[in-house]
């Protein structure tokens, strides 16, 4: 059984024609997935008992003629930063190294419920904050296609399994481009839906108003089919939309032509040599399924990185002040009094990234700076979403890079955090308008090192978005 070869469709006229069972591919998957592991150490922890239980599930359904799901049988990884009931879930952080959650995601009961199989958590930068997966308290992800290269952040571990082939679908978390990066630079489909778009109900907090939950995929369809399976409303998320779901694979293989691509000229200044050109040859082959493609501009991205890193660490100063010793796992052995139990749990248990957004969040807060910072920020970030909004009164979508430059080099950037923090130039506003975006492999350099092109869609257009990358995800051949 070719783990590595196998989408959901092809599971699913396996488990048609009787080629194997669900219990069958769940052990396949997990002994692939063990012994791939050490390579990369994309899994912080797999989960045997409760995939096999899943998968017997599926088989049960399918001798008693019962529909199975969507996700019938398909191993799937999650990110360590969404909550699992029973199974440990660390944010990659020694805060959290022995915590097993007493609930699960909305996202994780809907793939399950749709005859997901989990198989494993995914490793990821400490409470999702980084854009390398250097900053995992239990090592860093070792990108598949080049192990000496970071896999991206912070769902570098997700993406990095479905790239090596031990899991066929993950779920990431995006903040400001955690999924599309990583996609990127792993060579594989990441998408982020609108904001809302998915319950956030059991995603460890980061950024509230910036945080989503996506799909990683082999190819553009199964992302498709693992986001329609995960979004809708959620009673128990009040920031989740009522937005009706549509059948995002209903469209695939439509006609793009006609469509209006706009092409953001902010974003198409600094790229590296190669990543540019294969960035003007994807924009050549969507003129060739018989896209209208014209410059457009988008005049507040310049302000983009400082408003988002104000924004974010505001917001993750607030909602990592919970970790405090009191209620969860790490507590400091050697503090005598209450006060030194906050301070050496806090300065033991978080990373230096970790410590360093807390520190810019809380003075942003501060009174005196608010004002001058996170105010401004916000109507910064309204700034932003207008552009976009200005954008698709022209366009039906937009194309563009998804990082300046190809996976970089394990160590390369980690003692320079503006310079890491610049990796996320491109996908920052995506998440600041709260729009949907992804990234559909485009080719690689002379390297064989992954590039991804961007497609950015109007609030809901999901169904547009995935239309676009399928028609060109078929010319390429993907």
């Amino acid at each position: 059984m070719d783990i590595a070869s196998l989408t959901i469709d092809r599971i699913h006229e396996g488990l048609r024609r009787r080629a194997f069972s669900a219990a069958e591919l769940a052990q396949a998957a997990l002994a692939f997935a063990e012994r791939e592991n050490p390579r990369t150490n994309a899994y912080l922890h797999f989960a045997p008992e409760r995939a096999l239980a899943a998968a017997q599930r599926v088989d049960r359904q399918l001798a008693a003629g019962e529909p199975p799901g969507k996700l019938a049988g398909v191993p799937i990884a999650v990110k360590d930063v969404i909550v699992t009931q029973g199974l440990r879930t660390t944010c990659g952080s020694r805060l959290l190294a022995n915590y097993v959650p007493p609930y699960d995601a909305t996202a994780v009961e809907r793939l399950e419920a749709a005859g997901g199989v989990m198989i494993g958590k995914a490793n990821c930068d400490e409470f999702a904050m980084g854009s390398s997966n250097e900053n995992s308290a239990f090592g860093p992800v070792r990108n598949p296609v080049a192990p000496d290269r970071v896999p991206g952040g912070s769902s570098g571990g997700s993406a990095a399994v479905v790239a090596q082939g031990t899991a066929v679908v993950s779920l990431g978390s995006d903040t400001g481009g955690s999924i599309r990066q990583p996609a990127s630079f792993c060579g594989v489909v990441g998408v982020t839906p609108t904001y809302g778009r998915v319950s956030r109900y059991g995603l460890v907090a980061f950024a509230s108003s910036l945080d989503h939950i996506g799909p990683f995929g082999r190819n553009v369809k199964d992302a498709a089919t693992l986001l329609e399976v995960i979004a809708g409303r959620d009673e128990r998320d009040a920031t989740s939309a009522f937005a009706p779901v549509p059948d995002y694979t209903a469209s695939l293989g439509e006609s793009v032509r006609g469509m209006k691509i706009g092409l953001p000229k902010e974003y198409f200044t600094g790229l590296a040599s190669e990543t540019g050109d294969l960035m003007h040859a994807a924009v050549a082959q969507l003129e060739k399924l018989g896209c209208q493609v014209r410059e457009i501009s988008l005049p507040a991205t310049g302000y983009a990185i400082a408003c988002y890193y104000i924004i974010c660490t505001a917001e993750a100063s607030s909602n990592l002040a919970r970790y405090d010793g009191v209620r969860y796992t790490y507590r400091s052995p050697g503090a005598q009094t209450l006060l030194d139990m906050y301070r050496q749990t806090r300065g033991e248990g978080f990373g230096a990234e970790c410590k360093r957004r807390i520190m810019l969040g809380t003075y942003v807060l501060s009174a005196g700076y608010y004002d001058a910072y996170y105010l401004k920020a916000q109507k910064v970030r309204t700034l932003i979403a207008r552009d976009f909004q200005n954008a698709f009164g022209e366009v039906d979508a937009i194309v563009a890079p998804v990082s300046p430059s190809p996976a970089f080099k394990i160590g390369e950037k980690i003692d320079d955090p503006l310079e890491m923090y610049l990796s996320d130039i491109y996908t920052i506003t995506g998440d600041l308008a709260g729009i949907p975006c992804m990234s559909v492999p485009c080719g690689r350099t002379a390297e064989g090192l992954p590039v991804g092109m961007q497609i950015l869609c109007n609030h809901f257009q999901e169904e547009t978005m995935f239309k676009l990358a399928a028609a060109y995800e078929s010319a390429r051949g993907f």
